[in-house]
């Protein structure tokens, strides 16, 4: 079973190790808004891709065989980064010509209040943008989902072991990534967040650009 699930882990670290949205998204948030938040849409991405991670042990290469869904998945992860596309580029754009003063600021009582629903709501916001990812969707797609099908021996113990080992590997990098992100603000600050936006925006756009053409090719 140990076996199982560090094949798991191992699998996951691997999905994580692609520049997709959510690390880009991850860094951001960590940067502009502290380690939990971070760790919160750390935590939701997990849940996401853990989701689809059991879709594979069902078969989930037959759900992408259809071709409704592969237009809405064309069509929704499309709009989801021209629309990320454009919040980064504008957020790059406040921050070259308003930089961030707040940092070390002391927060009052509403200011924590709007800080744990912040917090909450980034939850939220990591576990959508883990299932709306189109890397993530073609990872499983194409490799994760054959890999993780035979990974197991078919028995609930094994499939439930090898998803735990899965978990536990995205919350290992996603809380490294969190912590990593957390701390550049307090050494660089705000001109890391000025790049990092200005990088993300350049992302979403070349992650954009590529998934409208590839359905562009395949479904029309």
């Amino acid at each position: 079973m140990l076996a199982i699930a560090t094949k798991g882990f191992l699998l996951s670290v691997s999905l994580c190790l692609d520049i997709g949205i959510v690390n880009a998204a991850l860094i951001n948030t960590g940067l502009r808004k502290g380690l939990r938040p971070a760790l919160m849409m750390g935590l939701g991405s997990c849940f996401g891709d853990l989701f689809y991670a059991l879709l594979s042990l069902l078969g989930m290469s037959l759900l992408f065989s259809f071709t409704p869904v592969r237009w809405v998945m064309w069509l929704g992860g499309g709009s989801v980064l021209l629309w990320l596309t454009w919040k980064m580029a504008r957020s790059a754009w406040q921050e070259f010509h308003h930089p961030s003063t707040a940092a070390g600021k002391p927060a009052d009582k509403a200011g924590d209040d709007g800080q744990r629903r912040s917090t909450a709501a980034e939850f939220w916001r990591g576990l959508l943008m883990a299932l709306a990812s189109p890397s993530s969707l073609l990872w499983f797609a194409a490799v994760g989902g054959s890999i993780i099908a035979q990974s197991t021996d078919g028995s609930s113990l094994a499939a439930s072991v090898f998803l735990g080992g899965f978990f536990l590997g995205g919350l290992a990098w996603s809380s490294f990534l969190a912590w990593l992100a957390s701390h550049g603000q307090k050494l660089v600050g705000h001109r890391l967040l000025l790049y990092c936006n200005a990088a993300s925006a350049a992302l979403f756009a070349y992650l954009a650009l590529g998934v409208i053409v590839h359905g562009y090719q395949t479904l029309l």
